[in-house]
């Protein structure tokens, strides 16, 4: 049989097998999700796969002559009706990230994406979470996302937060989802606008004096004001979104 993989699924490949249709040899009874994950690519990362023309199932079994096409995943693109091996895709964007990538889930909980994160998670915790609260899980570890109970899971490529950061954006398609300010940064809960007296008995005197813009997490408690840190997230949210630091999409 023949296989060959699309788009950004190239990235598990080895040079000689990216951009195009090579021979694979299987055992009898082979899966489709047994092969692409023998074959290095994660079943998360995977959409739609054609087999002879035909969407198919991860649990198809492959036979000599077959031809099978393997698409990425098109968050951006409804294939409700047409994709066999993700029947309830997800559109509420929430992520559950592994240990590895702390920085990473401050900075989506800064851009007001709902980021479950804890340093002491197992791997069986995330996955558990993940299935319970329809979450997509963000990993560095390839084999996190060969579990069969992950159903949806993005390998980050990049090693750097903010790169990290706009790779997800750019994955998942979610600029349009971005608000910035809107969520606790250290326990992911949304926060909540409170008044300037409010604040000013909960926060420094030095910085109830400066500022009059205030949130509070109902969590944990804490306060949060527009300090430096404010312009410095309004300029990575313009490199990360192609937008004017001063435009509503970073506001």
């Amino acid at each position: 049989m023949t296989i060959r993989f699309y788009e950004e699924l190239n990235d598990f490949l080895p040079e000689d097998q990216r951009k195009n249709a090579f021979a694979v040899q299987f055992a009898p009874g082979c899966t489709i999700k047994a092969l692409v994950e023998d074959l290095g690519v994660p079943h998360t990362e995977i959409d739609l796969v054609l087999a002879n023309g035909e969407s198919v199932a991860f649990d198809f079994r492959l036979g000599d002559g077959d031809h099978v096409s393997v698409f990425p995943v098109f968050e951006s693109w409804d294939l409700t009706g047409l994709s066999r091996v993700r029947p309830t895709p997800l559109r509420e964007t929430r992520f559950a990230l592994d240990v590895h990538l702390g920085k990473l889930a401050r900075l989506l909980r800064r851009f007001g994406f709902d980021a479950s994160y804890r340093n002491t998670a197992a791997d069986e915790e995330i996955v558990r979470e993940a299935r319970r609260e329809r979450r997509i899980i963000l990993t560095r570890d390839r084999g996190l996302l060969k579990r069969r109970a992950v159903t949806h899971g993005y390998l980050v490529r990049s090693s750097l937060p903010q790169e990290q950061l706009a790779e997800v954006i750019r994955r998942f398609d979610c600029r349009g989802q971005v608000r910035m300010f809107t969520r606790c940064i250290e326990c992911n809960r949304p926060l909540t606008r409170i008044d300037a007296k409010e604040a000013a008995a909960r926060v420094p005197a030095v910085v109830a004096a400066a500022y009059s813009d205030f949130s509070a997490c109902e969590g944990c408690g804490r306060v949060f004001w527009r300090g430096s840190h404010w312009e410095r997230m309004k300029k990575l949210a313009a490199e990360v979104l192609g937008a004017d630091p001063g435009s509503q999409d970073v506001r």
